[in-house]
């Protein structure tokens, strides 16, 4: 049995103790944000409530759920996250796989072009006038298509296709199949970690998106849930919750008792949260490989 020197202890201490204090620091704001939503508002305006809630109460969300732009906002964030992410890696597969094939006409130019775009980008106003002249605006595609092909993703798709062992694909060409069956036949499901990898950032990435929705976005029934979020904590700010607010800042809902509009962010934060949350146990073993794969192969 080796022995474990007495540096290599210290060296395992302090690691230890380095990685504890990350976890607090990042579970902290977590679970204060989540005792604060279920606390009641007299002790959330005394600054009592830390990670554990006080005067427990519930109200909060069932004020927020009141509001049925907050089940419109998560089924239009579902339906953006979903097909931006969808269209992302289709779109992304397609253009990123040509560029591997041996002898494929214009793959020079074409890398050229995609990386010409990752040094210059349109610009705000040009942008909404382009989405403007294709009608766009205020539409569910404006929501979904602008970021269906990013230049850096095609190059790391790029990248992860180029290692599939090309006897695989020589195999399917003498059997027959053309690059679309490789593809989507033998490269794609090859390429799982990878996939599930920028799932997740898509979906995160989507899902997280507000400002689009305030630039390119009028009707609030096509409000992301993020939006709603921001109009709320906006509201708030201005002390324009439910009508009317009580001394120290605490507004007083329907049913006459105190809640602060704190509880009020803190719960539509967690709500906001809880998807992505739900999601991220089911993507973490391929997102850890995907990522050391992308990495030893990049």
């Amino acid at each position: 049995m080796r022995k474990i020197s007495f540096g290599s202890r210290v060296f395992d201490a302090f690691n230890i103790f380095i990685m504890l204090l990350i976890l607090v620091v990042v579970l902290y704001p977590i679970l204060n944000i989540i005792a604060t939503s279920f606390s009641s508002g007299k002790y959330i305006a005394s600054g009592s409530v830390t990670i554990w809630p006080k005067g427990f109460t519930v109200q909060a969300y069932a004020d927020v759920f009141k509001d049925s732009l907050i089940y419109k906002g998560y089924l239009n964030s579902i339906l953006y996250a979903v097909g931006s992410t969808g269209i992302m890696l289709l779109f992304t597969s397609l253009l990123a796989y040509p560029l591997t094939i041996p002898g494929f006409a214009g793959k020079k130019f074409i890398t050229i072009f995609l990386m010409i775009t990752m040094f210059f980008s349109g610009g705000l106003i040009p942008t909404y006038l382009l989405m403007r002249s294709l009608h766009l605006l205020d539409t569910v595609w404006v929501m979904i298509l602008p970021g269906a092909v990013g230049a850096y993703n095609v190059f790391l798709f790029r990248t992860f296709f180029s290692n599939v062992p090309a006897e695989l694909k020589e195999s399917a060409v003498m059997d027959g199949a053309n690059d679309v069956v490789v593809l989507f036949r033998i490269v794609l499901p090859l390429s799982k970690a990878l996939l599930a990898t920028f799932a997740l950032f898509g979906l995160v990435g989507s899902w997280n998106s507000w400002f689009e929705a305030l630039i390119y976005l009028k009707d609030q029934d096509k409000y992301p849930l993020q939006m709603i979020l921001r109009n709320y904590l906006f509201a708030l700010d201005t002390n324009a919750i439910q009508g009317r607010v009580g001394a120290g800042n605490v507004a007083i809902n329907s049913s006459g008792s105190s809640l602060d509009p704190k509880a009020i962010r803190m719960s539509v934060i967690i709500i906001t949260m809880f998807p992505i949350m739900a999601i991220y146990p089911f993507f973490q073993k391929h997102f850890t490989k995907g990522v050391l794969v992308g990495a030893i192969k990049g």
